[in-house]
């Protein structure tokens, strides 16, 4: 655990110590009859904040084999249970789903402003409703992802042609910072109609920290989080950290919706046709008590940006780290798409004649879900969870649940050599990731509140994976084997390498 956690924490201790605990034995009193899951036994006061480390995600894997599938926690003085099984899964995020579907709000998270205006952690209210289907059906839809997929073709050309420049100078490239910059102007373009990133990518890196902060910071324990009575005191300084973070996105927004305002009016009557422009009807149309206003569509904006950028992009990192570890499957990888791609550039059309690079995207996500613990859920009601032959364990009322999709993707049980990366595995069943049936495999989540843009990240990391791969050869710098090649993992809402991947590109 952090040396300055673990300090606030005995701090707490010592300070709030008879403030809380009369309270809670009463409240453990109340309901002890009760038949909880189990759990390892914690501290007093702070629980089992000390066990989850800075990988929790591994910890809690670690506490399921000997507690098992469902696990009880104390976090402080919030009662958390961890769903590590795809049965446990499919009840939490398919049979009870309306039970779960509200989500607890992480204190880094109000640093924003507007926060009532996120579409990933307010409640599943008529006005969340009212985001979530516009998102479903003015901009992830078949029909208008098709209609915009010469956007994506011409962001991954800006990304060939800049890899090709390094290429030319035999230099290496940063993929990770490249494909987040590339997702991330698409993103832009269909929000809108303009790139964010600079057609030279010297700012990829500064959007990718930005972003990340706000990530890492939402993630990662934190007191206010645990002891809400100490949320006004913001102990670990992390709302104030990552407040700059919100207030410099919310600042580009603020520029772009003024002109697009300016252009709105009546003298111009400018039709853009982009998201911006649905958005901004719906203001006029519905009105805030509906959920939409200026100010508010402004953190709507920013869920949408975070979402489809960090998580493409790093997926895409993976999977070429992944290639480099082992140049027989990249070999392969690159002969499917010279059958396929015989002339020009890759095309999204291609990519359902690549069932192969389509199964190093799946195994990537198995591997390295965006989302290694699932954004938590909020208990609405006691509910029972079945187990076996009528026995039950019950989630009470306000308990915080957690489901280890990382865990999942590596348990032996459903998974044949789990910690290998083997493409192959994919050819063999038509397991997919929409988070329908296969609950062992569910990197973007399940239920009601599965991430609305997966069908847009699906998209584009297959087409910018196909397109570094059939216009380049790759090596790693020198000095650097694919043995030796840092594959460590940095934690925070979504899971990236901790060390970014350089890669040499060559001529293909």
């Amino acid at each position: 655990m952090d040396t300055d956690l673990l300090y606030i924490l005995v701090l707490c201790v010592s300070i709030f110590f008879f403030f809380f605990i009369g309270p809670f034995l009463l409240r453990s009193r109340a309901r002890s009859s009760l038949r909880r899951p189990p759990g390892p036994t914690g501290l007093p006061l702070i629980g089992n904040l000390h066990q989850l480390g800075s990988h929790p995600h591994q910890s809690l894997s670690e506490m399921a084999k000997l507690y098992g599938p469902l696990m009880s926690l104390r976090l402080g003085f919030v009662t958390t249970i961890v769903a590590s099984s795809p049965e446990m899964a499919r009840e939490i995020l398919h049979t009870n789903d309306q039970s779960f579907a509200n989500r607890p709000v992480p204190d880094s998270v109000t640093a924003q402003p507007h926060v009532e205006g996120t579409l990933a952690w307010v409640p599943a209210d008529q006005r969340w409703r009212n985001r979530r289907r516009i998102c479903s059906t003015q901009m992830f839809t078949a029909q208008r992802l098709d209609f915009l997929q010469h956007f994506r073709h011409l962001k991954v050309q800006q990304l060939i042609d800049h890899v090709r420049k390094h290429c030319e100078s035999a230099t290496p490239v940063d993929i990770g910072s490249l494909a987040f910059a590339t997702t991330l102007n698409l993103v832009s373009n269909t929000i809108f109609s303009v790139d964010i990133i600079d057609p030279k990518f010297e700012r990829a890196q500064e959007f990718k920290e930005v972003v990340w902060r706000i990530m890492e910071d939402a993630g990662k324990p934190n007191v206010s989080d645990y002891f809400p009575a100490l949320k006004r005191f913001d102990l670990q300084r992390v709302r104030r950290h990552v407040r700059v973070s919100y207030l410099r996105m919310h600042e580009i927004f603020v520029e772009i919706i003024a002109k697009r305002l300016e252009s709105r009016s009546p003298s111009n009557k400018m039709v853009h046709g982009d998201f911006l422009d649905v958005l901004l009807d719906q203001c006029d149309e519905q009105g805030p008590a509906a959920g939409f206003s200026v100010e508010t569509i402004k953190p709507l904006i920013l869920d949408l940006f975070i979402a489809g950028s960090d998580t493409s992009g790093s997926t895409t990192e993976w999977a070429m780290a992944e290639l480099l570890r082992k140049p027989s499957l990249m070999e392969k990888a690159k002969k499917e798409l010279e059958k396929v791609v015989r002339s020009g550039d890759v095309k999204e059309s291609d990519v359902e004649r690549l069932p192969y690079l389509q199964a190093i995207v799946k195994e990537t996500l198995r591997l390295h879900p965006p989302t290694p613990l699932l954004l938590p859920y909020v208990a609405g009601n006691d509910v029972q969870v079945n187990i076996s032959k009528g026995e039950y364990y019950t989630i009470e009322k306000g308990n915080q649940v957690l489901v280890n999709a990382w865990s999942m993707g590596r348990n032996p049980k459903y998974w044949k050599e789990p910690t290998s990366f083997l493409p192959e595995r994919f050819l063999e069943n038509n397991m997919d990731y929409r988070g329908i049936k296969d609950f062992e495999y569910i990197p973007f989540g399940a239920g009601r509140r599965i991430c609305p843009g997966l069908p847009l990240a699906n998209r584009m990391i297959n087409l910018m994976l196909a397109s570094l791969l059939h216009s380049f050869n790759w090596k790693l710098p020198k000095g650097i084997t694919p043995e030796t090649l840092d594959m460590s993992e940095q934690f925070g809402i979504t899971l990236r390498k901790a060390v970014s991947l350089s890669a040499i590109p060559t001529s293909s």
